[in-house]
């Protein structure tokens, strides 16, 4: 399963992005490294039951959404 996710913006804002929309999702659930996708995937896909499509897509669409002017 090739589960690369494709960031156009830096992991740690992608990360505070999740966490606002989910309250649930801990620092734990959200760790990352490079090369390791597929266990970010799969651990998020279990917490937000969701399949592993749908949270890569969702990541995906986060880290392309620029912040809203604050």
């Amino acid at each position: 399963m090739q589960n690369l996710l494709k960031l156009q913006t830096d992991w740690e804002e992608v990360k505070e992005r999740l966490k606002e929309n989910d309250v649930t999702l801990s620092d734990e659930d959200l760790q990352y490294e490079p090369g390791r996708e597929e266990e970010l995937i799969e651990r998020l896909s279990e917490k937000m039951k969701k399949s592993p499509e749908e949270v890569k897509s969702y990541i995906e669409s986060l880290s392309a959404n620029k912040p809203k002017a604050g």
